[in-house]
């Protein structure tokens, strides 16, 4: 059982979360503003926070700054929003956060996310998880992973001074390359290059999640066969390792 903090203005969605997370055996404790999520941070030392981006008083972006910028920021945060744009999302990861969820929110994807955040505070030093808000000293930065209108991404360090957004890293050497959801993303280049970067590394997961099948691919991420071939080979992605598996 886990101690997760759900911040979000609308009751309908924190009463719902809240249900959902009950049902797993966490427990949950509920912030309708900004102000209340600070309280409950500095009392109740939550393993893993669901964050709204969008709020009346303080958004929540601001608030993970807040937390950044004081040594607060020693769990995961995942961040929800309805009307986040690519560049609030890829803002909120370089910031420190685990993750973007966009709403409305599967079951399956919470659940994931959920579950990913919490491995990742367990495997977190004990000293660290468990340091005074104000030792910021003790604090290690949260790794992050990028994940845009909900699509995981890879796991990031602490963002490099020089920038942000979504392009590969230096390539492997042959034979080495990571799948898609292991890949790490740098960020100082332009935004087309960056969505260029992301949907390129999307679109080799779900092939490789589906075992190279056209049909299930196109399915799962929306589009029609034609306008997916063809999104595959303006990306360049490599279809050749999944011919022999069929349509």
């Amino acid at each position: 059982m886990a101690n997760i903090l759900v911040v979000d203005d609308e009751l309908g969605i924190r009463d719902l979360l809240s249900e959902i997370l009950n049902d797993e055996g966490h427990a949950v404790e509920l912030a309708e503003n900004a102000a209340r999520a600070r309280a409950l941070r500095a009392s109740y030392r939550p393993d893993l926070v669901l964050l709204d981006i969008w709020m009346p008083d303080t958004d929540g972006v601001t608030l993970l700054k807040e937390w950044s910028a004081n040594g607060l920021l020693t769990m995961p945060v995942i961040m929800m929003s309805g009307h986040a744009t690519i560049d609030t999302a890829v803002e909120a990861t370089r910031i420190g956060a685990m993750a973007f969820l966009e709403k409305p929110i599967t079951l399956q994807k919470l659940l994931q996310a959920v579950d990913k955040g919490l491995a990742r505070a367990m495997a977190m030093p004990p000293d660290t998880a468990r340091s005074s808000p104000r030792d910021t000293a003790a604090v290690t930065p949260m790794p992050s992973l990028q994940a845009v209108d909900g699509a995981m991404l890879s796991p990031v360090g602490a963002a490099s001074a020089s920038g942000a957004a979504l392009a590969m890293a230096e390539p492997l050497p042959p034979g080495h390359d990571l799948p898609p959801a292991q890949r790490v993303f740098m960020l100082d280049v332009p935004l087309r290059e960056a969505r260029d970067a992301f949907e390129k590394a999307y679109f080799e997961f779900h092939l490789a999640q589906e075992n190279g099948s056209m049909t299930r691919v196109a399915e799962k991420t929306g589009l029609e066969r034609t306008h997916l071939y063809r999104k595959l080979k303006q990306l360049g992605v490599d279809l050749s390792r999944s011919k022999r598996h069929g349509p």
